[in-house]
């Protein structure tokens, strides 16, 4: 995602650089194929920078903000990672105190190749600042109304549903194997919902080779519906499940669902 980012900044005419030190080989050459500049060290990119943008797994999104004001960073920050609101807020506190100006966002779809397929929503003061420079490219910049955490929040609720509901999807077919009636869910889904049985595979399909980064975005939605006092054990299963799959990382051949089912299940 970070490298199909930089490079739609690129079509703009954006100078845009990255840190090499400590990144595999696969994600040096898909920034060199976008045309990223390698500054080697993140201490060089803050040096030459006025504006930083973290694309990382939400995880990390906490240390990479204060390794950047570490380095004593006084222009923009954009955070685009899969944050809750209150993350985001902790996020603003950090690189406020700092001396820097957040901008909080959520980069909702898959990384962009042409427009209209990928949107990075964005909050805060610069909002629309940050978004100038992506009126050429692939990925479509969106300012939302309202303070710090509103573009977390709308990525949280998207992918509440989107993440959450292949999650499901994929358990339910684990269930229906683990008490082989399978085939009669998928006869009724056939019925029914007919759009069901090859959703489920997909899921696996689509899921599979990045389960493992969507184990922190579904605890920090699961933080998000308990910070509004939702239940929020559904996305903490959730994150289990896909915490399950993460021995497909980055794999060229996803498992089928019935290899899916039985990791599902700690077999």
């Amino acid at each position: 995602m970070g490298a199909a980012v930089g490079a739609s900044l690129r079509t703009s005419g954006v100078r845009v650089l990255w840190a090499s030190d400590g990144r595999s080989a696969a994600t040096r050459k898909r920034a060199e194929h976008a045309g990223l500049e390698d500054v080697r060290t993140v201490a060089a990119l803050v040096a030459a920078s006025d504006t930083v943008l973290s694309v990382c797994p939400p995880e990390s999104a906490v240390d990479v903000a204060r390794q950047v004001m570490g380095l004593k960073f006084a222009g923009l920050y954009v955070d685009a990672n899969a944050v809750s609101p209150a993350t985001a807020r902790e996020l603003s506190a950090i690189v406020e105190q700092g001396g820097a100006v957040y901008v909080d966002g959520g980069i909702v779809g898959s990384p962009p190749k042409t427009r209209g397929t990928t949107r990075l929503y964005l909050s805060g003061v610069q909002a629309d600042r940050v978004a100038a420079p992506f009126a050429a490219g692939p990925l479509e910049a969106i300012v939302v109304d309202g303070k710090v955490g509103a573009a977390s929040a709308l990525k949280m609720a998207y992918a509440s549903w989107t993440k959450g509901s292949q999650a499901l999807l994929m358990a339910v077919r684990a269930f229906a194997m683990a008490e082989g009636v399978d085939e009669g869910l998928l006869q009724e889904w056939q019925r029914s919902q007919p759009d069901l049985p090859k959703r489920s595979e997909k899921a696996v399909e689509g899921t599979s080779p990045k389960a493992w980064r969507f184990v922190g975005e579904m605890e920090e939605i699961a933080a998000s519906y308990a910070e509004v006092n939702l239940p929020s054990g559904f996305h903490k299963a959730a994150a289990e499940l896909y915490q399950r799959l993460a021995v497909y990382k980055d794999t060229e051949h996803p498992p089928t669902i019935a290899e899916a089912a039985d990791k599902l299940r700690g077999r």
